[in-house]
């Protein structure tokens, strides 16, 4: 994935349309995780718990905002100097405080884990802060009834928004998969930063194959299990 200068601002404005002109599928790239980090707790919830004491901001490493810092120090509950997925998971919530689910978390250290150990340092953890913040901004805006959810209409609308071409079946089966369990079905954060993830990924793989971008391509039965493989574990 794309980072620097393709993220969305998480300022209030809709996302851009596919990068792709021409190609079917549509989608366009992720929140990169470079941006400035909207006021606030880094951890949501419906009110973000305030940060602790923290250290002296000339404490921080250089390039780490001292709030970030901060924030480290307390969610590295072993004093490893790392965050594991296990921290991870026991700092992050949903907006009805449900904890982030494991699959995303592990997505998201992999994602800034530059030493493939499995846990991120200050740096990476301070990147994947502001990663988070911009996909939360991004799920308000889908967000349209301030739920702290989003709804079936709400996902194929984001979809939409997001440049992707994707089928009302496509998105109730997404629901179907990762919605939580409830009269009415409905995507927490935790999720929707999971499918987002993960679609653009697949897009991204599928888009190396359809090099005329017509929408099909053919593929053995090796080629398609390596390229969920290689996307999506």
């Amino acid at each position: 994935m794309a980072y620097p200068g393709q993220g969305f601002p998480g300022a209030g404005q809709p996302p851009p349309v596919g990068p792709y002109p021409g190609a079917p599928y549509g989608g366009g790239p992720p929140p990169g995780p470079y941006g400035q980090p909207p006021p606030g707790g880094p951890y949501g919830g419906p009110t973000p718990p305030p940060p602790p004491a923290s250290p002296p901001a000339g404490n921080a490493p250089p390039g780490v905002d001292p709030e970030a810092f901060s924030w480290f120090q307390t969610v590295d509950t072993d004093h490893s100097g790392f965050i594991s997925v296990k921290e991870l998971k026991q700092a992050l919530v949903n907006n009805n405080w449900s904890s982030f689910n494991d699959e995303t978390c592990l997505l998201m250290i992999n994602m800034f884990d530059k030493t493939r150990t499995g846990r991120i340092d200050v740096y990476g953890f301070s990147a994947l802060l502001r990663f988070i913040q911009q996909w939360r901004s991004l799920f308000q805006q889908y967000d349209r009834d301030q739920s702290g959810s989003i709804s079936f209409s709400e996902l194929q609308q984001a979809f939409s928004q997001m440049g992707y071409n994707l089928s009302p079946q496509f998105s109730q089966l997404l629901l179907a998969r990762y919605a939580q369990r409830s009269p009415n079905p409905s995507i927490q954060l935790d999720r929707f930063i999971h499918i987002c993830m993960q679609l653009q990924s697949l897009t991204d793989a599928f888009r190396e194959k359809d090099t005329a971008l017509v929408g099909n391509i053919r593929l053995s039965y090796e080629d398609f299990l390596a390229m969920v493989v290689t996307r999506m574990l």
